[in-house]
Parts: C-alpha cells; structure tokens; sequence
C-alpha cells in the first residue's frame, strides 16, 4: 500500500513517516499542495494524508481540485483546526476523514486501515491491480511479494517501490529525475546516484541465477523495464 502525505511540516512529516514504513506502508511526500497535486495526476496511491494548512493553497482546496479531476482515493485531512465549519466544508469538498492535531499514533493507523479497509474494492480513479507480471516477475501489491519463476525476491521497501515503479509501466523510458522525482520525492537532491545505486541492486537481485537483465538502460534517456517482442 503506497500513501501519499501533503505536509509542510518537517517534524510531523518525518514522525508519520517513519511510523507508517515501520508499520509496512510505502510513503510519499510533498510539501505543499502544488507538489502533491502533480504527484496525484502522474501515479495512483492507495491513500493520501492531506495537512490542512499548507503554504501555497490549503488542504481544501488541495481536495477540491483533485475530486475534481475524478481523483477517488481516500483522502485523510489532518489539521489543527477542530471546529465543526472546518470539518464540515472539508467533507463538503470529498475529505473521508478528519484528525486533529496533536493525534497518537496509534489512532492515526486505526483510522488509516479503517479508510483502506472502507476502500477495497471500489473503483478508484485507476483500479487497484492486485498482482503486476512482466516477463515471469510477479509483484503482488497485497503481500509485497516478489517472484521471478516461482524463485521469492527479498527486495528492501526502495527497491520494491523502484520495481513496483517500472512494472506499472513495462517497456516505457523513465528518465533518472522523472525516477527520483516518484519513488524518493521532490526533495531529493538531483545530484545524488541513489538511482544508480538501487538499480544496479534491484538488477543483482532480480538476474541472479537468469540470463540477461530485465532493466535495460536506454542510453542518454534513462531506464526501462524491458519486454520481449
């Protein structure tokens, strides 16, 4: 399950962060709601936490915007603001859920498996595809399990978010910022090889043992998951 956060607060940010990918979640970010919204109409998330004051354009409007566009996943504001107009015109505009700040942990996680659960099989705005196979590598997005032929891939979470990246789209041409940009975020630092790194790992793990390599580089264009003809 891979949950988008909209937060301009480090502090909060990096806590639910964390917290979420102890407890198994593949997290995004975005600072402000500008970010957040260009992260929403280029890949699907299973669920976004949406900060209500954010810098550029509040959480509402953030929530207007994206129900607009036909957007459907499940959409948990967050806010320090606790009066009933508040959470009735978020609601109004397609919020599922409301928590106040400061929240536990704990009830954060309840009410997130509780939007997921609400969540299951209904259309969203593209349908949930429980299991990817390209070429005998199957990804299965309920259990987070790799296979290549039968043979169980243990991938670290960057790397099955990497795979998991390529796999929704076989064949295309990901440039090396379009990958850092979806699977580290906006604040990576472009000049980082974290991208070479985690593909020349993700490539040992899914080859070992088969003849050639699924992850072709494109010369002077970036990366793809290669299909044969």
């Amino acid at each position: 399950m891979t949950i988008l956060i909209i937060e301009d607060d480090a502090r909060i940010l990096e806590f639910v962060k964390r917290g979420l990918e102890a407890e198994g979640y593949l997290i995004e970010f975005a600072t402000n709601g500008e970010q957040g919204l260009q992260k929403l109409m280029n890949r699907e998330y299973d669920l976004l936490l949406l900060d209500l004051m954010l810098p550029d354009m509040n959480g509402q409007e953030v929530c207007r915007q994206l129900r607009q566009q036909g957007i459907t996943l499940p959409v948990l504001m967050l806010t320090a603001m606790d009066s009933i107009e508040d959470k009735v015109e978020g609601l109004r505009l397609g919020a599922d859920d409301y928590l106040t700040k400061p929240f536990a942990f704990d009830e954060l996680v309840a009410r997130i498996q509780a939007l997921l659960r609400r969540n299951k099989g209904a259309k969203g705005y593209k349908e949930q595809v429980a299991e990817l196979v390209v070429e005998g590598l199957t990804l299965n997005r309920e259990t987070r399990e790799v296979y290549r032929d039968g043979q169980q891939i243990e991938l670290t979470p960057k790397e099955y978010a990497l795979l998991e990246y390529f796999m929704l789209s076989p064949g295309r041409v990901f440039s090396r910022s379009q990958i850092l940009d979806q699977v580290w975020g906006y604040n990576a630092d472009p000049l980082t090889n974290v991208v070479e790194v985690y593909i020349r790992n993700l490539r040992r793990k899914i080859d070992e043992g088969f003849d050639g390599s699924l992850i072709k580089t494109v010369r002077g264009f970036g990366y793809k998951l290669d299909m044969k003809k």
